[in-house]
């Protein structure tokens, strides 16, 4: 089972917080008894509403566990993706778990915790394929969507034997490699994981990664405690097999292992 055996650790740098701003640290969620929690609004299988009416997903469970080990009831906040960021810094969230990337920019309003969550580009086939690396994928079509990352990254490497298949969105990307069009899906984990989803006995299998965007854990500039908490409970998860069960749950696969930072 593979599992986070790499854990990428988001540094940040703190910097004065505004006058007036209320600071929900770890002291004061566990005072109030609460801790409130941003997930997707829409985003399968990361986070939405599901056929009972009540939201699920992935990031969904892992804001549960976080409720059950801080001891404290779990308020969900469902998000859009431009919510996230402003949803934390006004204090309507304790925490953001909701496949938010790091970058430079984002760094400088928040802070972000180690990485809990897969998300990535990848190449997936059926388990009798043998495919190691982008050099098997020579003599073999390639279905991918069009303009998209996954295009250009591997048109930039793929052999000159590699038939690439574009179509005009993922969801013809995934009919084609469904229907047994194209011997190979290249495209984001979350297009293989809803064809497992679809269809739990899917022959779908992750055979190399392209592109690594994994997820972080957005905390507000200047709880300290809750980060330290925050990456201790995601290594302890990791190391425990917690999040890589989530993963085959939601994702139909093991987690990645990461690189370093």
């Amino acid at each position: 089972m593979t599992s986070f055996r790499k854990i990428l650790i988001a540094s940040a740098v703190a910097v004065p917080m505004l006058v007036g701003q209320a600071v929900a640290d770890l002291a004061d969620i566990l005072a109030s008894g609460t801790v409130k929690i941003a997930i997707p609004e829409s985003f399968a299988p990361f986070g939405a509403l599901g056929a009972s009416g009540e939201y699920e997903g992935y990031d969904v469970d892992v804001a549960k566990l976080i409720a059950a080990d801080l001891g404290v009831e779990l308020e969900l906040v469902p998000v859009t993706s431009n919510q996230r960021i402003p949803f934390l810094e006004t204090d309507r969230v304790d925490l953001v778990i909701a496949t938010m990337g790091a970058n430079p920019e984002r760094a400088k309003s928040i802070w972000f915790s180690a990485a809990y969550a897969p998300f990535f580009s990848g190449a997936f086939a059926a388990s009798g394929k043998s495919i190691g690396g982008v050099a098997d994928l020579a003599g073999m079509s390639v279905g991918l969507t069009g303009g998209t990352l996954e295009d250009l990254e591997l048109t930039k490497i793929a052999p000159e034997t590699t038939q690439i298949i574009r179509f005009g969105d993922n969801a013809a990307t995934r009919a084609a490699f469904e229907s047994g069009q194209v011997d190979v899906l290249v495209s984001g984990n979350t297009v293989a994981a809803a064809i497992s989803a679809a269809d739990p006995a899917a022959d779908v299998e992750t055979k190399f990664i392209l592109k690594e965007s994994p997820a972080f854990i957005g905390v507000k500039k200047g709880n300290l405690d809750l980060l330290f908490w925050v990456n201790t409970f995601i290594l302890h998860k990791t190391l425990g097999g917690e999040l890589n069960t989530l993963s085959n749950t939601w994702l139909g696969q093991d987690l990645p292992a990461l690189p370093k930072l």
